[in-house]
């Protein structure tokens, strides 16, 4: 049960996504519903999709495990390396500096190595499905980044190094926590000791 609520939130959440990467379609729907109730609708949805991954996933994990392959130890200690940067790309994104004028999309590059990083760590089903789910839209949107027609929205001034500095500091801190604070928590997998 879980897991099938879990892919129905991913093709919830990822069709909302997707969609966005449709222009035209885009440009329609915001032209008949106009911008604000566009915006409310796809959050809505968007958070609809990400409420049945979370639920399903942690429904998934305590009651329907299902075992494809067996990870060698050493690949939770990639994980864990891998995830400093995943984290600081993504901080990157909103602080924009020489990071982000350099990858141009270090939000979707933080999503591509936090999903294959846990790809490497985690052998079930349920976690194949999410983790390979958002590796392959990150890969999907950024290939669809280099097609689209339009600016998009309003170009955002882009700052120097002290931006990324404050970005990695950041990203070091939200990592701490991430990983030693909420990841045992919340997730229920402590990320050392394992």
């Amino acid at each position: 049960m879980g897991l099938l609520v879990m892919i129905l939130g991913l093709a919830l959440f990822f069709a909302t996504h997707v969609f966005t990467t449709k222009r035209e379609a885009r440009a329609q729907a915001i032209a008949t519903l106009g911008e604000g109730t566009y915006k409310i609708l796809y959050a809505v949805v968007s958070l609809a999709g990400l409420a049945l991954i979370i639920w399903g996933f942690a429904h998934y994990r305590s009651s329907g495990w299902i075992d494809i392959w067996y990870p060698p130890k050493a690949m939770k200690h990639i994980t864990l390396a891998l995830m400093l940067p995943a984290v600081i790309l993504v901080v990157a994104s909103y602080l924009r500096g020489r990071i982000y004028a350099t990858l141009k999309h270090p939000m979707l590059a933080g999503i591509k190595l936090w999903a294959a990083a846990h790809l490497l760590a985690n052998g079930d089903l349920g976690s194949i499905i999410l983790f390979g789910s958002f590796l392959g839209w990150a890969v999907y949107d950024r290939i669809s980044l280099k097609h689209r027609t339009d600016a998009g929205g309003p170009p955002i001034p882009v700052g120097g190094v002290s931006n990324d500095l404050i970005a990695v500091v950041v990203g070091v801190v939200a990592y701490v926590a991430l990983a030693f604070a909420f990841h045992p928590v919340v997730i229920g997998v402590p990320v050392i000791g394992v």
